[in-house]
């Protein structure tokens, strides 16, 4: 209790900030998913009307770390024991 005052709960924020974080980057997986599997992609280009806007770079940098993670994740999977190719 004297820890939470002292921090003013700073621990309890960073575990909600840490758990949405984690939820981010879990969707933007889950769009890298439906990209490599059925071809659809989120329309970026839909959302900024100039090249450099601001929002559209952080999209595609966004989108960008969930195609990081399934690259990362495929790479892991292939070369464990518990996974096997069928195709």
């Amino acid at each position: 209790m004297l820890l939470d005052l002292l921090t003013l709960g700073l621990w309890s924020k960073l575990g909600r900030l840490s758990h949405y974080a984690f939820d981010a980057v879990l969707i933007s997986t889950i769009l890298a998913g439906m990209k490599r599997s059925t071809g659809l992609t989120f329309q970026v280009d839909q959302i900024g009307a100039e090249e450099n806007d601001p929002f559209r770079k952080f999209m595609n940098r966004y989108l960008g770390v969930g195609e990081w993670v399934m690259d990362q994740s495929v790479a892991i999977a292939g070369s464990s024991k518990w996974f096997k190719r069928t195709r």
